[in-house]
């Protein structure tokens, strides 16, 4: 019962990638391998996508539609994901939650932490466990009809992973796990209530999959290292990166702008910013009449907290989810980019996918996050910007006061070298000598 629509002719390879972010889905995990699939083609490998059909995606672009390439074949299968039946009970927790925004255990209310636990514990891995099942029935007809030799899944959602290792198992075919994030050492799993069992079946399923797979990428070296640790199978990191955007020049903002673009967590808090911001605000005068806070994307509750215990609502410009359009052309009219990371070591691995667009847009980045991430070696790397951990008051005030003086001289800008590895295209080529 999938919908197969066939665009041009076929390559000199097919490679299947299995993936359910999408256009119109929004947000990070979409970009990836919609770049990939784009220059795949220029590597003589013709991409064929297996998305799901009607998904309840958390967020939604439809701008990223027109970015889908001419020439690909895409399947659609039907997907059942419990997060609609959630929203008959909260609507708000259910979006909230799929959007991977969980209150602190404190503030989360009887129904949040009823339906956490469900989640943790009754969908293992993830939520769209229920796609397994239909999927590898309907790709085992298609693969062994097209005679497709190559699959790839990328997940989160890591039950991508269990469709792959299912196919396998099944056909032999070589296949390719993709992990964007890590699976038992991503943050958010320790918020999900897993009980003992629940907690011992990740392991084995992830443990599972990389002992199954012919190749893994991943997309930093933490990861990378992490990985080691579990498999002898060949682990390569390709990481995210930045495509050719519009060469339209942007009038920067006449304010000093700070902006984050993309989710603010509730653990991503970084009250050394605010608190840094609220004393150069009552220190200086002109800086609190230039000042402004932008933040494009979902923020938590009690990160808007944090900020009015600082004293910076009237700086706030609360703009909310926009396109990827819309938030591209946020990075260039900024002054300064924010890019604010969880304090745990959990997350040093974490590479978002906007630091790469962040880099183009010749505006400094000032990022927060916790001691060795891989963060700060690409941002020193590339010298794009600065990098703080959570205890370097005075050097995150000092370099936002030294920002704000080569404001008032019309002079800031980053200076970044080296950033052309980090092309889609030469990612893009990296991937397909793995293929």
């Amino acid at each position: 019962m999938g919908e197969v629509s066939k665009k041009g002719q076929r390559g000199l390879k097919n490679v299947l990638i299995i993936t359910y972010y999408w256009p119109p889905a929004g947000g990070p995990g979409v970009q990836r391998w919609l770049k990939f699939v784009k220059y795949l083609p220029d590597f003589n490998i013709t991409p064929i996508v297996y998305v799901p059909e009607k998904p309840n995606y958390p967020l939604i672009d439809k701008s990223l539609v027109s970015e889908v390439s001419n020439g690909i074949t895409i399947l659609k299968h039907p997907i059942n994901e419990p997060y609609k039946w959630a929203g008959l009970f909260s609507k708000k927790t259910s979006k909230t939650i799929s959007k991977g925004i969980i209150a602190d255990n404190k503030q989360q209310s009887f129904i949040e932490k009823i339906m956490l636990f469900v989640r943790g514990n009754f969908f293992v891995p993830d939520a769209r466990v229920g796609w397994v099942k239909p999927s590898v029935n309907y790709l085992s007809e298609y693969i062994q009809k097209e005679n497709i030799e190559t699959i790839i899944t990328t997940g989160p959602p890591h039950s991508l992973h269990l469709i792959g290792l299912k196919l396998k198992e099944k056909l032999g075919v070589k296949w390719l796990a993709d992990f964007r994030d890590p699976w038992t050492t991503i943050g958010y799993h320790k918020q999900l209530k897993l009980t003992a069992s629940s907690k011992a079946k990740h392991e084995s399923l992830e443990k599972q999959v990389l002992n199954a797979a012919d190749q893994i990428i991943v997309t930093s070296f933490t990861t990378k290292n992490e990985f080691q640790q579990l498999t002898k199978r060949p682990i390569t990191v390709i990481t995210n990166g930045y495509d050719n955007e519009s060469s339209e020049v942007f009038k920067l903002d006449s304010k000093f702008t700070l902006s984050h673009i993309g989710s603010l967590l509730s653990k991503r808090n970084p009250e050394i910013l605010w608190k840094a911001l609220s004393n150069l605000v009552n220190e200086n005068a002109d800086f609190s009449k230039d000042f402004q806070l932008n933040f494009i994307g979902s923020v938590s509750e009690n990160v808007m907290a944090s900020v009015e215990k600082n004293n910076l609502s009237d700086y706030i410009n609360n703009i909310g989810y926009v396109s990827h359009k819309e938030a591209i052309d946020f990075q260039k009219k900024s002054q300064i980019l924010l890019l604010i990371e969880i304090n745990s070591k959990d997350t040093k691995c974490i590479i978002p996918g906007k630091l790469f667009e962040y880099m183009i847009s010749n505006r400094p980045i000032v990022a927060i996050g916790p001691k060795g991430a891989d963060v700060e070696k690409i941002i020193k790397e590339t010298n794009t910007g600065s990098y703080f951990n959570y205890d370097d008051n005075e050097s995150l005030k000092r370099i936002i006061l030294e920002h704000y003086k080569a404001f008032q001289n019309k002079t800031l800008q980053s200076h970044p070298i080296g950033l052309q590895k980090y092309h889609r295209k030469s990612l893009t080529q990296m991937l397909s000598k793995l293929l």
